[in-house]
Parts: C-alpha cells; structure tokens; sequence
C-alpha cells in the first residue's frame, strides 16, 4: 500500500510540474536572466510550493503520527555549515545552466527531449559521487 500511495503522490507532483510550465528550461533559465527575458511566473509556483509545505507541516504536526511510519521524523538541524553551502551553490550552478532541477527532469523524461536525457545522468552521477563522497570514511592524519 505504501509504494502504491507513493507511486500516485509522485504521478501528482509531475503533473503540478507540468502544469506549472516547469518542465521546460527555458521558463528557468527566463527567471533567472533579470536583465533579459525575465518571467516571473516561477515565484508564484515557488510562494505555491511554500504555502503547500507550510499547510504540511500544520497538519503534520497535529497529527500524532504519519499513515505508514510509527512517527514523524521531522527536520532537527539548523546549523548552516560547508556541505550544505556546497551542495546548494552545486544545484543552483546546475539549475541554472541546465534549467532542470530533480522533480522537472524526472517528470519530462517521457518526452525524451536530448537536454533531459543529457541531464538525468549526468544528475544520477552527481548523487552517486556526492553520496560516495560524504559516506567516505574520512582519514585522519596525526598533526
């Protein structure tokens, strides 16, 4: 039943992004050139996407516990270290260029459009090194 579910709110998350407009790159790429084409209609999906996972939240946290787990497992840290910085100046450098982020470029794989198909590995292969790289065991030599 849980993969189903899943299976289905992941159907329902790539159709929103289809709808939105957002499998196409050059609505990012148009967002982020101010000094050009600006189109701003990605705020509104993002202000969408922030109020939907703020109502989440609410609810979740009324809740005494999720459907197909024992409990919540909500986010604890709030620390702003190197990894985090890295990792999100890794995705908006490959957002920005490719114009795609994970959701968008599953989502319009069934168009087999060369930029997604270009895109999806090359994406594949950073999650692997990035999960290779901070599951590494780190060595630790005398000073």
């Amino acid at each position: 039943m849980r993969l189903a579910t899943n299976f289905v709110l992941g159907l329902i998350f790539g159709l929103g992004l289809i709808v939105a407009g957002m499998i196409d790159p050059a609505k990012v790429q148009n967002f982020l050139d101010l000094a050009g084409t600006w189109d701003p209609s990605l705020a509104f999906v993002m202000a969408g996407a922030i109020a939907a996972t703020s109502a989440g939240y609410w609810l979740a946290r009324k809740r005494g516990a999720p459907v197909f787990e024992p409990q919540f497992q909500f986010p604890t840290r709030r620390d702003i270290d190197a990894q985090l910085v890295t990792g999100a100046v890794l995705f908006g450098i490959g957002w920005g260029l490719g114009g795609l982020c994970p959701g968008p470029a599953l989502a319009s794989l069934p168009l087999a459009a060369p930029g997604t198909l270009a895109f999806v590995p090359a994406m594949l292969a950073g999650v692997a090194a990035g999960t290779f790289f901070t599951r590494a065991p780190r060595i630790h030599r005398p000073a």
